[in-house]
């Protein structure tokens, strides 16, 4: 097993961020139960300065609907970004999310050769039905002390947002997401790829890109998301056992999907959308 140390961009980061997200800091820790968690805490205590946490090793990391997300150091980028927001409509946060990161991924590769795209609402998954990675956004009210507008043109309530993320680097040797979907990791696709190269080239586009939805909400990445939309096309089975074919999303981020008994709206969070089969070739490598 290599030992050596993990070498961060943690201060290219900053320098980078910093500027347009003020008081933004990077921490990176060995160990953690998991990110999310972590931020979470420190919220409730007070804390919702911006911050990414990296975690080279959670204990206790979690996906969608409370899934295990468990791993050996160096195989999955796991991370949180953490800041105050106040948007002028939530609806379609994670689908941004998601497309931010698989552009990210695969910044300059022609669209015919793209191989990462987006499964509704946010996971990560390569064209040929095997998952990347996944994310878990989650939130909390800010204390009563705190008095941060928070970025963004909405008029409501500003609310401390974290969004964490895991994505698999290397052939994972120690990680679940307790789910039967077969996975995938950046290696599959490039053997350079390793957690802290992913991370300089998707954070400052993520963090660009969220602040953007918290302006204008989901409607100008709609086109965006359908680029790389894994879904569409596809016939999908949601978890309340109804099916049918995916038809893309409306600007607010809302499936759409068309059954025997017409065009059902389908939203985040609802139901757990899979699709029946996966017709999408792989680009080749």
């Amino acid at each position: 097993m290599n030992l050596a140390p993990t070498r961060w961009p943690a201060e290219d980061l900053w320098l980078e961020i910093a500027p347009r997200l003020p008081g933004f800091t990077v921490e990176v820790l060995p160990e953690i139960d998991s990110t999310n968690t972590e931020l979470m805490r420190r919220a409730r205590a007070g804390q919702t300065e911006p911050i990414v946490l990296v975690a080279e090793s959670q204990t206790a990391g979690r996906g969608r609907q409370g899934r295990a997300w468990l791993n050996q150091p160096g195989d999955c980028l796991m991370y949180s970004l953490g800041l105050v927001l106040n948007p002028v409509d939530w609806s379609g946060l994670s689908l941004v999310v998601g497309l931010s990161i698989a552009e990210s991924l695969q910044a300059g590769t022609p669209a015919s050769q793209a191989r990462i795209g987006v499964k509704w609402p946010n996971d990560l998954w390569l064209h040929d039905g095997r998952k990347l990675g996944g994310t878990l956004i989650e939130t909390a009210n800010l204390p009563a002390s705190t008095h941060a507008a928070g970025i963004g043109a909405g008029q409501g309530m500003a609310r401390f947002v974290i969004i964490g993320t895991g994505i698999n680097v290397r052939p994972p040797q120690g990680a679940t997401d307790a789910l039967s979907t077969p996975t995938a990791c950046l290696q599959d696709i490039d053997a350079q790829w390793s957690a802290p190269r992913a991370l300089q080239h998707l954070l400052p586009r993520l963090v660009d890109d969220v602040m953007q939805f918290a302006d204008h909400g989901f409607a100008p990445f709609q086109a965006r998301f359908a680029a790389h939309d894994v879904l569409r096309g596809q016939r999908v089975h949601l978890s309340d056992g109804s099916s049918g074919e995916a038809l893309g999303v409306l600007p607010d981020g809302t499936l759409q999907l068309r059954t025997q008994a017409g065009v059902r709206s389908v939203l985040s969070g609802d139901v757990s959308v899979r699709p029946i089969h996966m017709a999408l070739p792989a680009a080749p490598l």
